[in-house]
């Protein structure tokens, strides 16, 4: 299942860049926890976040697979019922800052069945998931968290 969301922000595209990717758990709607196992600066740096939906939690361990401050990163997420890879990417519009998340969602077992035959269905509501996300990321920002961060 594949997702792709925008926003803009109204903060520096480094600001953004930053608060984004190590403070996770503070403007995400569903992570709840986020441990650093092991840091390499960038790609390879390891990582457990557990998420929290509905009330369900779940455990994933993470990678980095792509750190291009302050344009790109990567991250894939290895869980016990399916995988997410995602990407977000920073755009500076002039001290302005759009930020782009793709993310694609692996389902495991007999989850990856239900995937093939109803992910159609799911793609819009996994759409409308990660622009909350992105407008969760927006409002902590705007309001001022990443110079807390930063």
């Amino acid at each position: 299942m594949h997702s792709h969301a925008s926003v803009e922000i109204d903060r520096p595209i480094d600001e953004v860049f930053v608060y984004t990717n190590e403070h996770v758990a503070d403007w995400s709607l569903t992570v709840v926890e986020n441990e650093l196992i092991e840091q390499h600066n960038g790609v390879g740096t390891e990582f457990r976040c557990v998420t929290e939906d509905h009330g369900q939690r779940m455990v994933f361990d993470g990678v980095v697979t792509a750190w291009e401050p302050p344009t790109r990163s990567a991250i894939s997420l290895t869980g016990k019922s399916f995988d997410i890879e995602a990407e977000y990417r920073f755009e500076d519009l002039n001290g302005r800052t759009r930020v782009t998340q793709e993310s694609w969602v692996r389902g495991k077992g007999l989850l990856k069945v239900f995937f093939f035959l109803f992910g159609w269905l799911m793609k819009k509501q996994g759409c409308d998931a990660t622009q909350k996300e992105l407008e969760s990321l927006k409002q902590k920002l705007e309001a001022g968290a990443g110079e807390i961060g930063v």
